[in-house]
């Protein structure tokens, strides 16, 4: 059985093989019952989806080897704090814990923006942990970012 600081390590690799791809440094991972289910990076650009963010595409990738559209009982470990799109998107999976690295005060919809699972029309809220790899998490996006100004 891993542990989480292995999970979030592995969503460190896949934020970096995203930004060697050119996408911005985005990765997640998501575990059950302590082994990991599913992983991704961001492709965006590879894919021209706006959608194709690392946690939708590890939430498409869980649901899709479990064949089911939710995942109870999974952990989503993600290097940024996700966006509204993707937060909708781990309250309708089901995911019971959430643990992101850096936070993202302009586009984060979790403990910034709108906060979507403080909503009222929010139906599952899982425990959300914050901090997680925070100072690499963030190195990567600054550098990433710094090289393309």
């Amino acid at each position: 059985m891993a542990a989480g600081s292995d999970f979030m390590a592995l969503a460190l690799e896949e934020a970096e093989n995203a930004g060697a791809r050119g996408e911005v440094p985005i990765g997640a991972v998501i575990a059950l019952d302590g082994a990991v289910l599913a992983s991704a990076g961001n492709r965006t650009r590879e894919l021209n989806d706006p959608t194709a963010h690392a946690e939708v595409l590890a939430i498409r990738a869980a649901c899709e080897r479990l064949g089911s559209e939710r995942l109870p009982g999974a952990h989503l470990y993600v290097t940024l704090e996700p966006c509204a799109m993707c937060a909708a998107a781990i309250s309708f999976a089901r995911i019971e814990r959430l643990y992101y690295g850096a936070a993202d005060p302009k586009g984060g919809g979790v403990d910034h923006g709108g906060r979507f699972f403080n909503q009222p029309t929010c139906h599952h809220r899982p425990d959300v942990y914050s901090g997680f790899s925070e100072t690499r998490a963030a190195a990567l996006l600054k550098d990433f970012f710094n090289e393309r100004r």
